[in-house]
């Protein structure tokens, strides 16, 4: 048999032997013309079908896929346009799906932004148009005006669902995407409840007592304390009613400075899980005035080195089912808060020693774990030497009106090592990471928010909660450890706030981050919400 140059089968000419002729005579002596031994149907039919396929896949190659593009491959027949569907139970071709071969280095792929605007900020069909205002949800005059300060016109989709639920005094698990205004989503409707009933005592009472506040934040980080003080203060001050925000890293008079305030004291304490401890432990706090409490970030507060200080702060609140209403049996009992992007195994265990967990409402977002559809996100397959060149490459070759930038390291060393090789290129940028001092903490993230420097080499200190508006390019240096991770280091740009969604660049360099990268393409692929994300028990929202 014989292939042709399209790949078909044609006939083959075998010698047939001289009749009578024995093996010596076909061996040795020259042969006739032989007969035509045709190649059987079924064959020549597998084998042109074959040809076709070929032929069809080296078209697709040579042309780029029509119309707008989901996924972009450097390799065009791996890109997935719009338009394209992938099944549930399919398994979609992969452009990661080689990453962990040596000839990978160099491939990447890239996602396209879906949507301009970010997901909170669409009103559900049923509201039709832009959904109520922040007027219309009942919130009174004096947070009305604090709005307007802070320059904030309608209420995001989380903050839509969550103020009429927390107004109405239930405890609540708060579910929603990076950056998609979930601060002001629990604190205008617990300051409306403030505001609702307000508690004065008598100021020799407080001067001679410890600070009593009746609404407690407990946040991981002291640079989170600070920005969510800030939005806290601007909405208090109208009301009149104090805020204080209580942070570690001093002396046991730097923490009674911070809760002094005016007669009746501190309405509002905002505070990490350390300073709270030894303010409780040294009697400078008391939280038998409490009528709710917020645990914001709680993947945060859930780690290992929060959990023990965490547990003996709720152990001092007096904790109790969520309330019915302002009105009920329960209104001297505190309303509790969780709030998070993600939620940590464990969290329902931890609660559940201090208060009924079962009747919980729970809060969450339709774009819940799911990849931000309007950031540009791209994934490149690099040797771990090769990474220093490419960021430098992107620095230089970023505009100086191109917005701020996030590099993010998964240690402090790399932080700092990186930080020195910037230095010696002569681009400036700060450091911020877990085992700097809290003075030299200090005012590092605010300078960067205001603008002084555009370039912040960072761990995963500054992926949670903290307000990036201003950044619209995130460089993973060091791919994250787990998928959680990755949303949080997305969720730096493109948020609410936002003058354009920016965009993220990761640098893949070990044979587990591929593991990773895979589960993101194919979740992108499939438009669905990244896997092993729900890993809290969630109380029955019908609860209660």
């Amino acid at each position: 048999m014989a292939l042709g140059r399209a790949g078909l089968a044609l006939p083959l000419l075998l010698p047939r032997r001289p009749a009578g002729s024995g093996t010596a005579a076909a061996a040795g002596s020259p042969q006739p013309p032989g007969a035509v031994v045709r190649v059987p149907w079924a064959l020549r039919q597998r084998l042109q079908r074959g040809a076709q396929r070929r032929r069809r896949e080296q078209r697709e190659a040579a042309a780029p896929r029509s119309g707008k593009l989901l996924l972009r491959s450097r390799r065009p027949e791996l890109s997935q346009p719009r338009w394209q569907t992938v099944g549930r139970w399919e398994q979609p071709p992969l452009v990661s799906a080689g990453w962990k071969h040596r000839k990978a280095y160099g491939d990447y792929f890239q996602l396209e932004p879906s949507q301009q605007a970010a997901p909170a900020l669409q009103a559900l069909p049923a509201e039709g148009g832009q959904g109520p205002t922040f007027a219309e949800l009942g919130l009174q005059p004096a947070l009305l005006a604090g709005l307007e300060r802070l320059s904030i016109g309608r209420p995001t989709a989380v903050q839509r669902l969550a103020i009429p639920a927390l107004r109405r005094g239930r405890s609540a698990l708060c579910a929603a995407e990076t950056g998609s205004g979930k601060t002001l989503a629990y604190l205008l409707p617990l300051l409306e409840r403030l505001l609702g009933r307000p508690e004065a005592p008598a100021a020799e009472a407080v001067a001679a007592g410890p600070a009593a506040p009746r609404g407690l934040v407990v946040l991981p980080s002291r640079e989170l304390a600070a920005q969510v003080g800030a939005v806290a203060a601007a909405l208090c001050a109208p009301a009149g009613l104090a805020v204080r925000g209580l942070t570690g890293g001093g002396a046991a008079g730097g923490l009674r400075r911070q809760l002094r305030a005016p007669p009746p004291g501190p309405a509002v304490l905002l505070g990490t899980p350390g300073a709270l401890r030894e303010a409780l432990r040294r009697r400078f706090l008391a939280l038998e005035r409490l009528r709710w409490m917020v645990l914001d970030e709680a993947d945060s507060l859930m780690d290992e080195s929060f959990t023990e200080l965490l547990e003996e702060i709720l152990a001092h609140a007096p904790l109790a089912a969520g309330a019915p209403g302002p009105a009920g049996p329960d209104e001297e009992r505190t309303q509790v808060v969780v709030v998070g992007a993600t939620f940590p195994a464990g969290l329902s265990e931890t609660l559940a020693k201090f208060t009924d967990v079962g009747r919980f409402v729970t809060l969450s977002t339709q774009s819940l774990h799911r990849l931000p559809p309007h950031v540009q996100q791209k994934f490149v397959r690099l040797k771990g030497r090769d990474k220093l060149p490419e960021l430098l490459q992107l620095l230089k070759e970023r505009p100086s009106s191109g917005g701020a930038v996030l590099i993010f390291c998964n240690s402090a060393s790399t932080v700092n090592w990186l930080g020195y090789i910037l230095d010696d290129h002569r681009i400036k940028h700060l450091r911020l990471q877990g085992q700097m001092s809290a003075a030299a903490r200090a005012g590092i993230f605010a300078s960067f928010q205001k603008g002084d420097v555009s370039v912040l080499v960072c761990t995963d200190l500054a992926s949670r909660g903290l307000d990036t508006s201003s950044v619209q390019l995130v460089v993973n240096y060091d791919f994250p450890d787990t998928l959680q991770d990755y949303l949080h280091r997305a969720g730096r740009v493109g948020r609410v706030g936002s003058k354009a969604p920016g965009a993220v660049v990761s640098f893949v360099t070990h044979r587990w981050d591929v593991d990773l990268v895979r589960k993101i393409e194919t979740a992108a692929r499939k438009r669905t919400g990244l896997p092993g994300m729900d890993s809290i028990n969630k109380p029955s929202p019908n609860a209660g």
